[in-house]
């Protein structure tokens, strides 16, 4: 028998639950059960329990049910579809269970909510590898591009939670929790998901934080606003993407350090303009088959 460390049976441990939440992400729309999870951790059924518990908080079946439900939502805010077909692909049994399934988990009926959707908080599961990976200080072990494009952003208004002294992601999760980020993507925004931003002073009140989560409506938005939030309108402005490689996802936080330090690195004069100091600059969520992106705001070096 071969002994291993601490750290290595830990990682061992994690690495099996990602497995099982990247199984479930993958067969949602199917029945999953505890064998099939076991097969892909590696581990016997009730260790495999075991382990998903107390790494994500949550039985299997309750992340399951609660995922499934968040995906419904969405499935009835965006399209034209029938309660009964949305229960039934999710593999509900049926529609009455359904429907008593969303009013316990979201406080409202289905079929209300298609017709007026809500911000509701939806269960927005976070890959156990990553919380992981993340306490590493990991370096690329090669440089990668960073594209550069132009982006013009339309007059409009920004639900935001604000935190307290937050300057990036994990403070401001630790201030303000990472549920958040579930009831911003269940609001429809116009630029199709949620956003981070950090605030310029004149938008800050005092005692709280630059950094915020929001997510952007029309400037006509006249929905509910979710209760400790605050509404900011944002002005017409152009804006500077920086958007790097497509990446593994367990690398996210290399991928974040390579775009900002192209960020660091940019002369934003060379093409005619200045950075601009009155807007807030965008962070987008870090998706692997897409890229890390910030966005800056920029105005002519002409104008004052």
């Amino acid at each position: 028998m071969i002994a291993t460390s601490g750290g290595e049976q830990m990682m061992e441990q994690t690495l099996a639950v990602q497995r099982m939440q990247d199984y479930i992400e993958r067969h949602l729309e199917e029945t999953i059960t505890l064998a099939d999870l076991a097969k892909v951790s590696m581990f016997s059924p009730w260790y495999s329990y075991r382990l998903f518990r107390e790494y994500t908080n949550y039985t299997p079946a309750d992340y399951i049910r609660r995922l499934k439900l968040s995906k419904s939502a969405l499935r009835l805010r965006d399209e034209d579809a029938k309660v009964i077909d949305v229960a039934f692909d999710l593999g509900f049994q049926s529609a009455e269970g359904y429907q008593r399934a969303f009013f316990r988990e979201f406080g409202c009926n289905p079929r209300e909510y298609a017709r007026h959707p809500v911000p509701l908080y939806l269960f927005i599961p976070y890959g156990v590898l990553y919380n992981e990976i993340r306490k590493e200080n990991k370096k690329m072990a090669e440089v990668k591009n960073v594209y550069i494009h132009m982006v013009h952003k339309p007059v409009r208004k920004a639900l935001i939670k604000r935190g307290k002294t937050a300057t990036e992601y994990f403070t401001y999760c630790e201030e303000v929790g990472c549920d958040v980020w579930g009831l911003l993507t269940s609001i429809k925004s116009i630029s199709g998901e949620p956003v981070c931003l950090w605030l310029p002073e004149k938008m800050r009140r005092p005692g709280t934080s630059e950094y915020v989560q929001g997510v952007e409506v029309p400037i006509d938005y006249h929905g509910e606003v979710p209760e400790g939030f605050d509404v900011v309108e944002l002005p017409e402005a152009e804006y500077v993407m920086f958007q790097g490689e497509p990446f593994a996802e367990e690398d996210y936080c290399q991928a974040i350090e390579e775009v900002q330090e192209a960020i660091k690195k940019y002369q934003p004069a060379a093409a005619g303009y200045q950075w601009d100091t009155g807007n807030p600059r965008i962070q987008l969520e870090p998706i692997g088959t897409r890229g890390y992106i910030e966005m800056l705001p920029v105005k002519s070096s002409k104008q004052p």
